[in-house]
């Protein structure tokens, strides 16, 4: 055992498992010590950063022994980047993985009776899966842990990529992304090498000055592009790089800007401004069209959420004559996705813009038996609602990573439907609400699905029927 600074470091320390959120996991003297971008079997030595009572938390600084399960990264960024951890984990041990998450947390949280639960499905592509990513200007790029080591002195640069985990302030240079597929890499160094010719001002990030703040990528299965500029200020130079953008990649059908002058990142409060082409791109889901706009939340892996709507749809297994409530609506993917099988469909959700863009897709497919209503869902499910739209015979649930709200749940629970479907991209807040709707319904399906390769996340279904 050595010692840098304030903690020491271990030596030797064999990787036992993966742990929540993907770190992985390993027992130093009765103590669980958890790290990042190491795999199973491998034998390190880690610098500790944080002690607790009952953990501890490091970095890998040498690597004695590879795990024969270690499989070597694709990307020139891994180790830098946050966004594909378990790039050096083969697929099928990422699968398995994530399957002995959904089971641990179902099993440890919940503690109710489960069936069988079936194995994972993967995704048909483990790269260029996602349609949207978001990108940050930064005045002075990051420089790799081999630059620093290197000892030699590098000039400032700009960068146009993403955070350094953990470092608001701190913007990587990113040269390819496999997440996502063409024109993102194309768009985003032609804007980076655009905009440093023409000394565009990038973003400063501690103290917001700068003109170039972030851009928006959006690309759809019908081979619709979307890009969002963000900038502090709209000027000439704003609109010449908006004009070049155009020029250079005739395939964009939909090109905004924005002015955010806030110290946050967040435009959904902002107007966004149409600078060519339509004010959205088109998704399609089994000859159904979804419109997305620059504000619309649509699942992230187009192809894979096809895949997890079908299981959720079969779940609910609706029938002509019955009612169903779609709790967390969103854009109104999956109420319209269902509403074919069903007598009606009401879709709930917080968002109005969500709901506004729900409406259009029930109207532009010729969808005429769903109702969208805007609210918080735990004020809106009340007595009175339910009379006035028919009781729910099934309940899709979808909420966010926190989950759904106690009251909601009672609601739910007073709703008394026969069947409840529930998706999740967090299978510890699911397994807590079971817990609760568990002394109505009955756990009688489960199906795990990974939206996320090289990552840790994964979507769970559960199918929960009224106990007689």
């Amino acid at each position: 055992m050595g010692r840098r600074g304030k903690y020491p470091v271990i030596e030797n320390v064999r990787i036992e498992d993966v742990a929540a959120e993907g770190k992985a996991l390993a027992r130093v003297n009765e103590k669980v010590l958890f790290t990042a971008f190491a795999v199973p079997g491998d034998v390190v030595d880690i610098q500790i950063t944080n002690k607790r009572k009952s953990y501890l938390e490091g970095y890998v600084v040498n690597y004695r022994e590879y795990s024969p399960l270690r499989t070597t990264p694709f990307c020139e960024h891994f180790g830098m980047c946050g966004g594909c951890k378990w790039q050096n984990l083969p697929y099928n041990e990422q699968l398995k993985f994530k399957q002995k998450q959904v089971v641990d947390q179902l099993t440890r949280i919940a503690k109710v009776e489960l069936p069988e639960i079936s194995t994972i499905i993967g995704s048909a592509k483990t790269t260029h899966y996602r349609n949207k990513l978001e990108f940050t200007f930064s005045e002075s790029r990051w420089l790799s842990q081999e630059e620093i080591a290197s000892g030699n002195e590098f000039e400032p640069e700009p960068a146009l990529g993403y955070h350094i985990p953990g470092k608001f302030d701190k913007v990587f240079d990113v040269k390819n992304c496999y997440l996502q597929p063409e024109p993102s890499n194309s768009i985003r160094l032609a804007v980076r090498d655009f905009a440093t010719k023409h000394n565009l001002p990038f973003l400063n990030l501690r103290s917001k000055e700068g003109l170039l703040r972030n851009i928006i990528v959006r690309t759809a299965s019908t081979g619709d592009v979307m890009v969002i500029l963000v900038v502090k200020d709209f000027n000439d130079s704003v609109k010449e790089l908006l004009n070049f953008i155009k020029s250079q990649f005739p395939q964009i059908t939909s090109l905004f800007y924005v002015v955010n002058q806030k110290v946050n990142d967040t435009i959904n409060d902002l107007s966004l401004e149409l600078f060519h082409g339509k004010d959205h791109i088109l998704e399609e889901m089994e000859g159904i069209k979804f419109k997305v706009g620059p504000k619309s939340f649509y699942q992230t892996n187009s192809e894979q959420a096809y895949e997890l709507y079908k299981v959720a749809r079969s779940f609910a297994d609706i029938k002509p004559d019955e009612h169903v409530y779609d709790l967390y609506t969103g854009t109104g993917t999956i109420a319209n996705f269902a509403a074919a099988k069903a007598k009606h469909v009401v879709g709930v959700e917080y968002v109005p813009e969500a709901i506004d863009d729900a409406k259009v897709n029930s109207e532009i497919n010729s969808i005429q038996n769903t109702s969208f209503f805007a609210g918080d869902i735990k004020d809106l499910l009340t007595e009175a609602f339910m009379q006035e739209q028919g009781y729910p015979d099934v309940v899709i649930l979808d909420p966010p990573r926190a989950g759904v709200h106690p009251d909601v749940l009672d609601s739910i629970l007073h709703a008394n439907p026969k069947r409840i479907v529930y998706v999740s991209c967090n299978p510890a807040s699911q397994a807590r609400d079971i817990a609760i709707l568990d002394k109505g319904y009955k756990v009688t399906r489960v199906q795990p699905v990974d939206m996320f390769p090289h990552t840790h996340h994964v979507e769970n279904v559960v199918l929960m029927e009224k106990r007689v």
